[in-house]
């Protein structure tokens, strides 16, 4: 799709416009996007190829990690701070999520609020907030959030949901926002060993496009699968599945504290999330969610979350888990690992992930791969970073690294593979 003499980078979800015409992506020029300098947001036509520049960072600030709107022309994506200064440069907790429409090229809104200084208002953000991606339905937002007043505070998850957040101007960083901003998760320093507390949460997912039904009949309307980092019994760290329960109105607190934290608290989930470890796997043999690196994703309708997971071999496999627990569920058996992030097709049938320098798709219901793209040589096999599917289920959108006209510089470029088993 993609020829270009720079950097490609995809996100790994929601990289698809709603009509499945335009990829987007950013720029940065390392194959693994490890390296926050990318300077432009594009997107590029899949029948055409026609590359469209959405916005292009200035003053100093880099761009990048963008995601699609499911049904409207607007996107998502990091900005690292304008006018950079010795004591605020990009970092983790010095970073923020804006939104550009695609009928205004170049015009960037907050999407989350900052402030920075006591007491803090609710709704806005201490940090910097990371991997932005719209819930299905298309309101509210996920993001991961580091904290800029607490350093030690381990990385938790949040949401935006639409709201304006005015916030007050004593401080040179402190600006408004578009939606209201709030953790969803709750961590810990030291996770009691053996327990269900968490020192950090990361990689979520929303599960499904309206939820999940609960055993009793009753549908949780808004709900995200995440990694928890929990201490085993044993004393070593693993991570496992979780899930954060989300109320239908974020801007209540809890009668644990203010959603924007103190000087000496952190920011708190609001009044009705729950969080509820899925996974138990600390008698595997690999226990613990393991392989590339990969974020939960939930199937399109509900019912289960997928991650990846070593099998008694060590190999990197697809498993399944409920949202309402239970024991997980093997998916993929090859004897080669899965190599990248994944997604579900829209039907919920199938699962695109790359492996043995290809793009593979498995059915969930049978456990049949099929391999989607020719094995390639190692240079050229499809990266790790993405792997995911059109919105009509046809096409899978991944990368792989090209040299350019020299023989021997090579440039991340967006690649399309359609899918044998559709028209």
């Amino acid at each position: 799709m993609t020829d270009a003499p720079h950097g490609h980078v995809l996100t790994n979800a929601g990289v698809w416009s709603p009509d499945g015409r335009r990829i987007v992506y950013d720029t940065r020029p390392d194959a693994e996007g490890a390296v926050f300098d990318g300077e432009h947001i594009e997107t590029v036509d899949v029948e055409t190829g026609e590359v469209r520049r959405l916005y292009t960072s200035r003053r100093g600030a880099r761009c990048g990690v963008v995601t699609f709107h499911p049904r409207e022309d607007r996107v998502v994506f990091i900005l690292g701070p304008e006018d950079p200064t010795p004591d605020w440069q990009y970092d983790v907790a010095h970073r923020q999520g804006v939104l550009v429409d695609g009928d205004r090229p170049g015009v960037a809104v907050n999407l989350d609020a900052r402030d920075l200084t006591p007491p803090f208002t609710p709704g806005a953000l201490r940090g910097g907030s990371h991997v932005h991606v719209f819930h299905p339905g298309g309101d509210w937002v996920s993001f991961t959030y580091d904290d800029h007043l607490l350093p030690s505070l381990p990385r938790n998850v949040g949401v935006a949901v639409p709201r304006p957040v005015a916030v007050k101007r004593d401080h040179p960083r402190n600006h408004d926002g578009a939606y209201f901003s709030v953790l969803v998760t709750r961590t810990v320093a030291d996770p009691r060993p053996g327990s269900d507390e968490i020192r950090r949460a990361f990689e979520e997912g929303w599960i499904g496009a309206d939820g999940y039904a609960r055993p009793d009949g009753t549908r949780q309307r808004r709900a995200l699968a995440f990694q928890g980092e929990v201490t085993a019994a044993d004393g070593s760290p693993l991570s496992e599945v979780f899930v954060a329960d989300l109320p239908d109105d974020l801007t209540v607190p809890s009668d644990d504290g203010p959603l924007a934290g103190t000087e000496t608290r952190p920011p708190l989930p609001p009044r009705g999330v729950t969080q509820r470890r899925l996974t138990f796997t600390a008698d595997r043999r690999y226990p613990g969610i393991q392989g590339p690196r990969h974020w939960m994703r939930g199937a399109p309708d509900g019912n289960a979350i997928a991650f990846l997971m070593r099998d008694d071999l060590g190999v990197a496999q697809l498993w399944t888990v409920s949202p309402n627990g239970g024991p997980p569920r093997q998916v993929t058996r090859d004897p080669w690992g899965v190599a990248s992030a994944f997604t579900w097709s829209p039907d919920g049938a199938r699962i695109a992930y790359a492996a043995d320098n290809s793009i593979f798709t498995v059915e969930v219901a049978t456990g049949e791969s099929r391999r989607v793209t020719p094995r390639v040589p190692g240079a050229d096999a499809p990266l790790p970073l993405a792997c995911i599917f059109s919105p009509d289920g046809a096409r899978i959108a991944y990368l792989r690294r090209v040299p350019g006209p020299d023989g021997t510089t090579r440039h991340n470029q967006v690649f399309v593979a359609r899918c044998p088993d559709t028209a």
